[in-house]
This record gives structure tokens, C-alpha cells and sequence, in this order.
């Protein structure tokens, strides 16, 4: 059925549909909808609200309910998601899988609650202390953060992974149709790692503690094959006319969705442009660069921040081209200025 929602609430019904029962969080815009969305939802369900009195109280109790086998979700936004650091290091240490969504405000401190995306960095180097990743998944319609939600439940299971999905806050309130399927209980996977369900005498020990050198090592080594199997197997992204691009626009989320639609109206204007839209912002889909047309000649990358994945751009590309990068901070790009950009780019180019 089709269903009229803002992305916030498209993520909440997301996670009560991929089976999520527990949500633990603290309010903060342009977030707080999914908490409100949460408090009336779960108890229809048979699930457990709780706002926390904090954000690190609300990351601890996810710990806890992820130890115990359960899906979980946490929600937030930039303030509240550099206090929960810790607590997702700790996740990520005892491979405890969970969902955290950030609807990202602009920053740094405490910003504005204008739509960005500088919390590129945040989440797809951890943030946190140790050697650890996160997947990190970027929706850029309502439809999306309805299935990505889904999507991320089901990979944090598989491999056993803290996910991140990601949006600024124009998705976060825009509003558009989308399709629900009819309700079915999922089936969940089988945790036989969780605590309570480790044999008589011999019960499951979840620990984020390794004094021993060799045991430390050993732990990180574990983690960092998990992580590469992930690299080579989850990389997700969406291309637009790249067979016979010679510049192509790189952008994610929202703006990733109006790079599409600029693409669409430079090839009207007879430039040949294409479009590479990450969907998975960890692991950075870099096969999409590795298979580009020779017809390539530069890359435009914009972004709402002053520059965060255009880095991974330009390692991903490693010099093959020019990278050119295009940014606003709080405010969202218009289709006009990256047209301008991309005359700009082109110009540069032919000189």
C-alpha cells in the first residue's frame, strides 16, 4: 500500500517492520520524530520505548539489549551522536549488532538544525576510539529510509556489526508517497552467541576487555577480516549515463538525488555527464571508479559540508582524474549552482 511519510517516520516503520522491539533514545532535532513515531508504534507491537535521560544512558541500554539477542535501534543527531562514541566502540568491540541512525544538523558544537552533511567523517572512520568500522548506509528519498532501515537491520545480524544510516534533515521531515508491503513477523536469524543462551554451566561471556597482548591483537585481527569481507561484499551505489560520461557528479543523500536530476538536465544541454550516487558510505563503493569510462575526463563532488567524501574520492581515483569538489554548509545546493559548477569544471578542463 502506498502510504504518505516524512523519512524520519519512514525509518521508524522501517525498523518495526525489519522487527526491531526495543528503542532506546533521547531527544534532539531533527530527529526527535522517530522517537515520537517509536513511542506510539512499539507498544502496538509488543515492543519496549524507553527515552533515556541521556544519549550515553540510551547507547549502553543498546549494548545491553544487543547482548541479550534482540534487535535494537538508536536514534540521534550531532551533539547526541559524538556522546554516544563510547558507547558505539563498545558495540563494535563485543561485534554487538544494532542499528543508530543520525540525522545529521550542521555543526561543529551546536550548530544548526539546517540539513548537512558533515558528519561524513564521524561515521565512516568510526569516531570513536580503537581500530574499528561501522557500515554506514545513506538513503536520499523517503522510500529509501524506509528500506535501508530494513537493509541495515539485516546486515548488522549478518555480521554481527554496528550500522549507521544516515540522513540530513531535509530527508529527515521532507515528505513523500511510498510502498509499504502488507505486514508479515519477520524471521528473524538465530543467536546462539547472545548471553542466556550458552550451554548448561558453560553461559555466553560478552567482553570488550583484553589485557593480554597477544589476545588484543588476535581480537582486532578477527575484526579486521570482518570488515574485509564486508569491503568486498556489501559495496553499494547507484550510476546514471556513465557509458559514455566525461564528467561525473558524485554525491550523496539528498544531494545525491539532485545530482541525478542535474545529469539528466546537463545531457539535455548536450554535456556528457554521469552520476555515481554512494549508497553505502562505508565500505566506500570504489569498484563504481574502478570501472569508469575512458571517455572520463574529471569529477565534480559536492557535498553539504566543506569537504568529508570527496577524500575518499580522490584516494579511490588515486590521481587517475581531477577531482573538483562543490560544497554548502546548513544550506542545501540548487540545481542552478551545480550547473554553474559544473560550466566552471568544464571550462578548467578544456584550458
Amino acid at each position: 500500500m502506498k502510504v504518505l511519510m516524512r523519512g524520519n517516520e519512514a525509518i521508524a516503520e522501517g525498523a518495526i517492520y525489519a522487527g526491531c522491539r526495543y528503542f532506546f533514545s533521547y531527544p534532539i532535532t531533527p530527529q526527535s520524530e522517530i522517537l515520537h513515531y517509536m513511542a506510539k508504534r512499539l507498544p502496538e507491537v509488543g515492543g519496549v520505548f524507553l527515552q533515556a535521560d541521556s544519549e550515553t544512558s540510551a547507547i549502553n541500554m543498546v549494548f545491553g539489549a544487543s547482548a541479550c539477542g534482540v534487535r535494537v535501534m538508536t536514534a540521534s543527531s550531532g551533539p547526541g551522536l559524538s556522546l554516544k562514541q563510547e558507547g558505539i566502540s563498545y558495540l563494535s568491540a563485543g561485534e554487538l549488532p544494532c542499528v543508530i541512525v543520525n540525522v545529521m544538523r550542521g555543526g561543529p558544537g551546536l550548530g544548526g538544525v539546517q540539513p548537512a552533511q558533515s558528519d561524513y567523517f564521524q561515521a565512516t572512520r568510526g569516531g570513536g576510539h580503537g581500530d574499528y568500522r561501522n557500515i554506514v548506509l545513506a538513503p536520499s528519498t523517503v522510500q529509501e529510509c524506509f528500506d535501508f532501515t530494513r537493509l541495515a537491520f539485516d546486515l548488522a545480524d549478518r555480521y554481527r556489526i554496528p550500522v549507521m544510516v544516515i540522513i540530513d534533515g531535509a530527508l529527515g521531515q521532507m515528505m513523500e508517497d511510498i510502498e509499504i508491503p502488507e505486514y508479515r513477523e519477520p524471521i528473524l536469524p538465530e543467536k546462539p552467541w547472545a548471553l542466556g543462551k550458552g550451554s548448561f554451566g558453560n553461559p555466553n561471556h560478552i567482553t570488550t576487555m583484553h589485557l593480554d597482548p597477544d589476545e588484543l591483537e588476535a581480537h582486532n585481527l578477527h575484526l579486521l577480516m570482518v570488515y574485509e569481507e564486508i569491503s568486498f561484499n556489501e559495496q553499494r551505489w547507484r550510476n546514471l549515463f556513465l557509458d559514455d560520461a566525461e564528467i561525473v557528479l558524485v554525491g550523496y543523500g539528498t544531494v545525491g538525488r539532485i545530482l541525478e536530476g542535474v545529469t539528466i538536465i546537463a545531457r539535455d544541454r548536450g554535456i556528457k555527464a554521469g552520476c555515481i550516487r554512494p549508497i553505502t558510505l562505508w565500505p566506500f563503493p570504489s569498484y563504481a571508479f574502478v570501472t569508469l569510462p575512458k571517455s572520463v575526463k574529471s569529477i565534480l563532488v559536492v557535498e553539504m559540508s566543506l569537504g568529508q567524501m570527496v577524500e575518499d574520492v580522490k584516494l579511490t581515483v588515486n590521481g587517475k582524474y581531477p577531482v573538483y569538489f562543490y560544497g554548502r554548509v546548513g544550506i542545501i545546493p540548487t540545481a542552478r549552482e551545480i550547473l554553474d559548477q559544473l560550466d566552471l569544471v568544464l571550462q578548467e578542463v578544456k584550458v
